[in-house]
């Protein structure tokens, strides 16, 4: 497989568009994404793909078409396509973020180990909900990377629709009580805002 993964994200909602884009970025693909069918179709004559991600309701070209399109005219015309972006971020699915075995995250005083869900700081074992360890894992695995509230609910509560962004505010608090010496002062969990939440980098 070569080093770049190129997919194409067709989808008319800018929320769902860059939450498909950060979770296949974090997977090691480079996202191609546009917000139209008829521009869907224009790349996909244009630019060969390794995967394509389409909604069914598009502005310009709706996605059945574009499909049918994709597979007589374009360069693409074996790609694998997963429809309804939507749906797929809804899905659960076994991550990473959950796998027995995964590697320890490590940042600093702070190591998150997914095999024993046991996270400490400083040397001194903390004791985590199901969901905060989650929430722990995933920002810690990745230093440095801004995680918007609609990812982390994605992430978190695998498209639960009875929580809110308030219950990722809520969540990060709870977590930050734990492994904060200062919660007004956190050096751990970092808020970028106007997008979401980090773990500071390394």
């Amino acid at each position: 497989m070569p080093d770049t993964r190129l997919v194409l994200v067709v989808e008319d909602e800018p929320h769902i568009r860059d939450l498909v884009a950060l979770h296949l970025g974090l997977e090691g693909w480079t996202a191609d994404v546009v917000g139209d069918g008829l521009e869907g179709l224009e790349r996909l004559r244009q630019n060969s793909y390794d995967l394509v991600i389409l909604d069914i309701m598009l502005p310009g070209l709706d996605g059945l078409t574009l499909l049918t399109a994709l597979r007589r005219e374009s360069r693409n015309t074996d790609v694998p396509v997963m429809a309804r972006a939507r749906a797929l971020m809804r899905r659960p699915r076994a991550t990473a973020d959950r796998a027995v075995g995964g590697k320890p995250a490590v940042v600093r005083d702070l190591e998150v180990d997914p095999a024993r869900r046991r996270a400490t700081v400083g040397g001194r074992e903390v004791e985590l909900t199901s969901h905060e360890f989650d929430l722990l894992y995933l920002l810690a695995s990745h230093p440095g990377v801004v995680f918007s509230r609609e990812a982390l609910l994605a992430r978190i509560w695998k498209g639960d629709t009875f929580v809110t962004d308030r219950s990722v505010d809520a969540l990060v608090k709870r977590v930050r009580k734990k492994i904060e010496p200062d919660q007004s002062a956190p050096t751990h969990l970092l808020t970028v805002w106007g997008t979401g939440y980090k773990c500071v980098d390394e």
